[in-house]
């Protein structure tokens, strides 16, 4: 059944990227972008995980891990540039 799910999953999340790109590079307005670059980090951290499943080694854990954590540090910083124009108080 994974043999199945698995290869399916890959492509929904590899679709999902490719249209996160588009709104990331085309995007109206400086926030759609940021919601963009936010959106294709958690999808980069569903396909580790499920490539992690697949080839059934931690280490993809663990690299999605990092990725979710800058991921989320990267957001904050565009959106405080985009709020007040600078990142530092």
């Amino acid at each position: 059944m994974l043999d199945f799910i698995l290869p399916v999953a890959f492509t929904m999340i590899a679709i999902a990227m490719i249209l996160n790109l588009y709104r990331l590079l085309i995007g109206p307005s400086r926030p759609d972008r940021i919601l963009a670059l936010d959106t294709l980090y958690i999808n980069s951290v569903a396909l580790l995980i499920l490539l992690g499943l697949y080839v059934q080694n931690t280490i993809y854990f663990e690299a999605a891990l990092l990725i979710a954590v800058m991921g989320f540090v990267g957001t904050i910083a565009f959106s405080k540039y985009l709020l007040r124009g600078n990142i530092m108080e």
